[in-house]
């Protein structure tokens, strides 16, 4: 039987690919930084738990024996080429048939963001390993919704963007289905590059209008600076993504992130989550818990 090495397993992609990969009948392996609550729900699930870190050669060939396919997807911060470095090896070690790379859709080699660069970089690095892969350059998550959420519940909706910038907003479960479709049929996906988006194309102050009236209210669109942003959510220190963030401005001003493709409802089959859907699905994440009224 087949087994797939999913990375990031508790994340926002890797968590639902988990679901998807052991419901079609694939032996999972999902690799995690801590044994935790949710790496236990991981096992319950049905998966194979290991824990490693990607900056760790000795972890990633533990992780990758015994795999015929195997998902990357490394966070925002440093060591992202050195840990493709890494994947790469230990895939070809163990020649895998597919791996599926999680990039940025704006990967390329003048990216403002060194962090994008380094997307377009380790795109490289798996393809000089002659290990097929499939590079998923993917836009913004709906899930940058529940990062402010916070906000929202008081009646704010804060970015570091300019509020004409526009883009198409993912959900995250769509592309975790969409890597799954992938892993299903090797052949007809390696050695190919997919820019995702969701399914409506929005400026960031046409999002903050839709997301108020899902939730009812008036959610005027508020711009802060990258710097201010990360203090509301409580990552100021973190100058990776400040930088980051800050290089995304510059990205959205010149309509990098604008358009919207057909890929994931093509290779998924069913069309993409909605902004209205997402944030009814996270309603509670939304709204002000004030407790159920005494008697």
């Amino acid at each position: 039987m087949t087994t797939i090495l999913i990375t990031t397993a508790n994340g926002e992609t890797g968590r639902p690919m988990v679901d998807y990969l052991l419901r079609e009948g694939f032996q999972v392996r999902a690799m995690v930084r801590a044994d935790d609550e949710r790496a236990q729900r991981l096992r319950d699930k049905g998966a194979d738990v290991v824990f490693g870190d990607l900056l760790n050669l000795r972890d990633v060939r533990k992780a990758m024996e015994g795999v015929q396919r195997a998902y990357f997807n490394y966070p925002i911060g440093d060591g992202l080429v050195e840990a493709a470095v890494m994947f790469a090896q230990a895939a070809r070690e163990e020649n895998l048939e597919l791996i599926v790379n999680m990039s940025h859709f704006q990967s390329r080699p003048h990216a403002h963001s060194k962090a994008t660069q380094n997307h377009w970089l380790s795109e490289q690095v798996f393809e000089w390993s002659g290990v097929p892969t499939t590079h998923l350059r993917v836009t913004f998550f709906m899930q940058w919704l529940l990062y402010i959420s916070g906000l929202i519940r008081y009646g704010r909706y804060v970015m570091p963007f300019d509020k004409e910038s526009r883009f198409a907003p993912i959900a995250g479960r769509d592309i975790a289905l969409t890597a799954a479709r992938i892993f299903a049929s090797p052949e007809e996906h390696g050695g190919q590059v997919y820019a995702l988006t969701g399914p409506v194309e929005y400026s960031h102050e046409e999002l903050a209008a839709e997301v108020g009236r899902v939730l009812g209210k008036d959610l005027p669109f508020e711009q802060v600076t990258p710097a201010t942003f990360l203090e509301l959510l409580g990552i100021g220190a973190d100058m990776a993504k400040l930088k980051h963030f800050e290089a995304v401005t510059l990205d959205q001003r010149e309509g990098r992130l604008a358009g919207i493709t057909d890929t994931a409802p093509r290779i998924i089959g069913q069309p993409l989550a909605t902004v209205e859907e997402f944030v009814n699905e996270h309603r509670s994440a939304f709204e002000l818990d004030y407790g159920k009224p005494s008697t």
